[in-house]
């Protein structure tokens, strides 16, 4: 039985916090240790480049790290020839003797006798009991300037794992940005109960082809609705039957396929988040603002970008949620919060990635202060870290949040943590 995860070993030897006095391998060679090497997150050994003197010899090579000596044998190492070049086998109990291929015993520190059994102690409460967050009593005790480098770097985590996603897009659609934009915004209209039926929506209807139509609304609302299959059927309201005559002589001259109409979902949303209600602002935003992300380039404030955002709905729209059923005149414009999203998710992440590609940090360092200027958020996570006491003054402090909880919180990852670590190194 595993007394605790491999990766407590690794932070052991990064941050040396295990007993260091008069160090021998399992045969009793002393070992001076010069370099503990570079840790490594991908594969091969876990420590690369050490230096460490065994007996009267300097070797230079790689660390390996087990639990158990014998798990060498179990992760077939003997067979990688990416492992024999390490110079050291570093173990919590060394259960067996592990050799080169060529019959000599690999040096091998064991650490069992050598671990501080507070900081074990501590790790272990850590890993195994149950609150919200595993240091949700001592979180407070680490220094807030600890806690706001950390803070910098999810938060730069968080952006670099979003435009992933957006790189792959823009490399299927051969660089395009105004095309690959179009198509996380539709995502983004659907929030994430229609994500996907909008964005199978976008990518069947490029952006190229709503560009010749962009001065009639009708024709946009034509397109939009009619390639989401929501115009198959026979209609009432004179509006939709326009709507499906404008898209079946729109449909074959752009020669277009619908999707289909059941990926949508209306169930349990709230009418102002239909299909129907966020296609017709869609059609409006594109109607107002053609080259869209060529403006955002140009936008130095999350309120220029509100004013953008503010789409009027045409007439029929206003006392409709649906086709053929007539509701009280209201207005169906974008509301803060959906805009404020908008930005989080697709505008931020956007710029974030385009200075990156470009080499101009100016558009990351927009995007970083969109998200000082933006509010915090409110949702269930936020709400529970203000309940212990963390109280977010922006969107830049709530998106770190939520990468600390997700990423590393609940998966008890508080190796990697900095505060984590500073609880640990205490």
């Amino acid at each position: 039985m595993k007394p605790f995860p491999e990766d407590f070993l690794y932070f052991l030897w990064r941050f040396k916090r295990f007993d260091f006095n008069d160090l021998r391998t399992t045969t009793g060679e002393a070992i001076t240790l010069i370099a503990l090497g570079e840790y490594n997150t991908h594969a091969g050994p876990d420590f690369l480049n050490a230096k460490i003197k065994i007996g009267d010899t300097l070797w230079a090579g790689n660390v390996e790290m087990h639990l158990f000596a014998s798990d060498w044998l179990k992760h077939k190492h003997q067979e990688d020839a990416a492992y024999e070049n390490v110079i050291l086998h570093v173990v919590y109990e060394a259960d067996e003797v592990i050799k080169y291929k060529d019959g000599t015993a690999i040096p091998a520190l064991e650490l069992r006798k050598r671990i501080p059994s507070n900081l074990l102690s501590q790790y272990l409460k850590l890993l195994h009991n149950e609150y919200w967050i595993p240091c949700q009593h001592q979180f407070h005790n680490v220094s807030d300037f600890t806690k706001s480098l950390w803070y910098d770097r999810l938060l730069i985590e968080r952006l670099e794992e979003k435009t992933k996603a957006i790189k792959m897009a823009l490399d299927r659609n051969t660089g395009d940005w105004e095309e690959t934009f179009y198509q996380f915004m539709a995502r983004n209209f659907g929030l994430k109960v229609n994500a996907e039926p909008f964005e199978h929506l976008a990518r069947s209807l490029p952006h190229i082809t709503l560009a010749k139509h962009k001065n009639s609304l009708f024709q946009l609302e034509a397109l939009l609705f009619g390639q989401a299959g929501l115009l198959s059927e026979e209609f009432d309201d004179d509006y939709p039957n326009q709507l499906k005559k404008e898209y079946q002589f729109l449909k074959t001259k752009h020669q277009l396929t619908p999707i289909p109409v059941a990926s949508w979902r209306f169930l349990r949303l709230r009418p102002a988040n239909f299909p129907t209600i966020r296609l017709a602002q869609f059609a409006t935003l594109v109607y107002q603002s053609t080259h869209l992300f060529s403006k955002i380039l140009k936008i130095n404030t999350f309120k220029e970008i509100e004013e953008l955002l503010k789409v009027q709905l045409s007439d029929y729209w206003l006392t409709h949620y649906t086709f053929d059923s007539e509701s009280d005149k209201r207005n169906k414009s974008l509301g803060k919060t959906t805009i404020r999203l908008i930005i989080i998710n697709t505008i931020v992440p956007f710029l974030f990635l385009y200075g990156k590609e470009t080499a101009n940090d100016d558009y990351k360092d927009k995007a970083l202060q969109l998200l000082e200027e933006l509010p915090a958020e409110k949702n269930s996570i936020i709400n529970k870290w203000k309940d212990l006491g963390v109280v977010s003054s922006s969107a830049y402090h709530t998106q770190a949040l939520l990468q600390l909880k997700n990423v590393y919180c609940s998966k008890s990852r508080c190796l990697e943590c900095s505060v984590g670590n500073a609880l640990l190194k205490k």
